[in-house]
């Protein structure tokens, strides 16, 4: 469906409003999406994201910092994060033994388990995406990238 049905609004102020709108809007959308088939295994997208940053560092250790340059969302609290997952058995917390002022993040054969299991559901939470050619979505990344240079 376009942008202007979607949000119900035909004019715009020029092609990149029009553009920024969209791009806003579609993330959203994506997201809320995710967020649906997230539920059902009782996490949210930002430890979804942790989660897979410390599969990624698996069998090496993450500290918090490392988290917080890795996320997607920068806005997150990475140690609030880290607190939730480390409650559900996801993830556990060491003292760093060279460095007393550091403590270690290591995902859990639990958490591990957990993402084995989200990643068989295929890409549900992207279906939208899958819309595109793999040519298109290599063009879209390529704008994307674009857009932060």
């Amino acid at each position: 469906m376009k942008i202007e049905e979607e949000i119900k609004q035909s004019v715009f102020k020029d092609v990149y409003q029009k553009s920024y709108i969209n791009v806003v809007y579609t993330a959203n959308w994506l997201e809320q999406r995710q967020s649906a088939v997230f539920k059902a295994y009782g996490i949210t997208l930002p430890q979804y994201n942790v989660l897979r940053i410390l599969r990624g560092q698996f069998p090496k250790p993450a500290t918090v910092n490392l988290l917080i340059d890795r996320m997607l969302d920068k806005t997150s609290n990475a140690s609030r994060i880290v607190d939730k997952l480390e409650a559900k058995a996801l993830v556990t917390r060491e003292q760093c033994p060279s460095d007393r002022r550091t403590v270690d993040i290591l995902i859990t054969q639990k958490g591990l388990d957990l993402l084995q299991q989200m990643d068989e559901l295929g890409n549900q939470g992207f279906s939208g995406l899958h819309n595109l050619t793999q040519y298109e979505a290599e063009q879209l990344n390529t704008l994307l990238d674009k857009i932060r240079s």
